[in-house]
């Protein structure tokens, strides 16, 4: 079996966990009495605890032979704190609960990005056609799930993204190819990975990279939290809304399939740019509420707004990386991106909603400009070399 089959199948495992997660948890939480200000704080957590949770996870999994090894700890991990929301007391609990599955799983993600990235560039193919292949996985699990629960209680959700992370483990023991962490096969001392974390975090080109990255990606937040109930106000009925979320989805799977030798004619630094750019404008315009018609091209952006910057910040990071690194780096990535700043701005997004209402798009159509002033310095700096 190619390493482009086994690694799509494990990203499948990864996303139908998270096609669920991410959509649904709130109904969970909500049917366990939690207020939306309760809710908001629990799903934050895991978010804003994630620049020191990733990085740290990522030192720890350096320490073994294989990088799959940590992969199935940490979805083996993550499914017992899902499963724990079944019998959580009170917010605390879930919050407790919520913390561990979101942590331990979360780091699977950077951590099978490394091993994508370098066998997509080794054997030939493209990293977007197995990572596409988990967005895909999302709709149809976000499907299924919006079918089910018209039947069923919303605990489904907490054993669903548990035996999903339990399937994940399984998918990274058998699936992902045995690539070992050093290529030496020695494993460095604690102290000396964590003194190559300390030179990734005074490196200020890598850091500006993971800066911008954030800031475009954390833009995300209002919409995340808020556009079903802004669209569901403006009289958009709920199978539509559904279907503007997934023209979203399905132009990110699109680009990430399809659009391989233009991403890679345009280079990393001037596709963050463009992305930076489509999100600025793409915020700006839902700040007006605009009609349906209006709201498929612009749905249709997220193919750069979140693929086209997602892709050009992995790319970026491992060009600024040393390989030895490369875990770390692509930890501390996903960290801010889809970890702190994403958390910081979702705390935000519901005073803004109810403020300002649709108008709160404002503020992720400012983060999303700061992003393109970061990409814009970035393709100076580093625009120059060329990367495949």
């Amino acid at each position: 079996m190619s390493s482009l089959t086994r690694l799509s199948v494990f990203y499948v495992s990864i996303y139908l966990g998270t096609g669920v997660s991410l959509p649904y948890i709130a109904t969970f939480l909500r049917d366990r009495g939690m207020s939306g200000a309760a809710i908001g704080l629990i799903l934050a957590i895991p978010m804003l605890a994630r620049p020191f949770t990733g990085p740290a996870l990522a030192v720890w999994a350096d320490g073994f032979t294989l990088r799959r090894t940590p992969m199935v700890l940490l979805s083996l991990g993550a499914g017992l704190g899902y499963a724990a929301l079944l019998i959580a007391p009170g917010a605390l609990g879930l919050a407790l609960a919520w913390l561990i599955g979101q942590t331990l799983l979360s780091t699977v993600s950077p951590l099978v990005d490394v091993i994508t990235l370098r066998r997509a560039r080794s054997e030939g193919f493209n990293y977007g056609l197995p990572r596409g292949t988990g967005s895909a996985a999302f709709i149809v699990a976000n499907l299924i799930m919006g079918v089910v629960l018209t039947f069923a209680a919303p605990k489904i959700i907490p054993i669903w993204i548990a035996l999903a992370a339990v399937l994940a483990a399984l998918a990274a023991a058998v699936f992902v190819p045995p690539e070992r962490v050093h290529a030496e096969g020695a494993k460095p001392r604690g102290a000396e990975r964590w003194k190559g974390l300390g030179v990734l975090l005074r490196d200020r080109t890598f850091m500006l990279a993971v800066a911008t990255a954030g800031l475009i990606q954390g833009a995300h937040a209002f919409y995340y939290g808020f556009s079903a109930i802004l669209w569901r106000k403006q009289g958009i009925s709920e199978p539509m809304i559904g279907v503007l979320w997934g023209v979203g989805v399905a132009a990110e799977v699109g680009f990430m399939w399809f659009m391989e030798p233009w991403r890679r004619k345009m280079g990393p630094e001037k596709l963050m740019v463009l992305g930076a750019g489509a999100a600025a404008l793409r915020w700006a315009a839902y700040a007006f509420s605009p009609p349906l018609w209006m709201l498929f091209p612009l749905q249709a952006l997220h193919a750069l707004t979140f693929a086209a910057s997602f892709l050009a910040s992995l790319r970026l990071i491992e060009k600024l990386t040393p390989p030895a690194n490369a875990s770390a780096a692509q930890a501390i990535n996903s960290a801010l991106s889809g970890g702190f700043t994403l958390g910081v701005a979702t705390l935000c997004a519901g005073p803004l909603f109810d403020a300002f209402g649709p108008h709160g798009y404002w503020a992720m159509t400012v983060m999303a400009a700061l992003g393109l002033a970061g990409a814009i310095a970035l393709n100076r700096r580093t625009g120059h070399v060329q990367m495949s």
